[in-house]
């Protein structure tokens, strides 16, 4: 397990028991931020049913505010969740978090303030594309393949190359 967030990328086949993952993680959220919470959302490629990903759940969590940051960690951490801090100096505006089961990554969330319409919209707008379009979800699932083998140790160098295909989609 790595603090900074930098193992290896592995893609693998759609797996049809992500959305029941994503139920249970959302089940857990949702008793734990009580009051906190706005909205929670599976998003990313194991949101897309029929697409390769990475197999982690990525999960959206829309909050009153960041300044619920106080109750928000230790809450989400109670659930087996390590918080990131790192990550506010690029992102201020999400708090990260992740799970690991076995020493694999299995769960992540991004949780920012659900007034922030903008970077929520576009993430469910990604999303939704994919369900919607099969040929553009396919061309993303081989783009994540050809990615994930030039980039497999530099997950920054692999987000950035996909940035240009999902700002097309948005």
């Amino acid at each position: 397990m790595s603090i900074d967030g930098e193992d290896p990328i592995e893609i693998v086949d759609y797996d049809p028991t992500w959305p029941s993952a994503f139920v249970d993680a959302r089940a857990e959220l949702e008793a734990a931020l009580g009051p906190c919470l706005v909205d929670i959302e599976h998003i990313g490629s194991t949101a897309v049913p029929g697409l390769a990903a990475k197999p982690v759940i990525d999960i959206l969590v829309g909050l009153r505010s960041l300044d619920d940051t106080p109750i928000v960690v230790p809450a989400i951490e109670g659930l087996g969740y390590q918080y990131v801090p790192e990550f506010e100096v690029e992102l201020p505006d999400r708090r990260y978090f992740r799970r690991y089961t076995n020493g694999l990554r299995t769960h992540q969330v991004h949780a920012v303030a659900r007034t922030d319409h903008a970077w929520w919209d576009r993430h469910v707008a990604f999303r939704d594309r994919l369900r919607a379009h099969d040929e553009d979800r396919d061309a993303y699932a081989d783009l994540k393949r050809r990615l994930a083998v030039e980039h497999r140790d530099d997950r920054a160098a692999y987000t950035d190359a996909k940035s240009a295909f999902i700002h097309a989609r948005q």
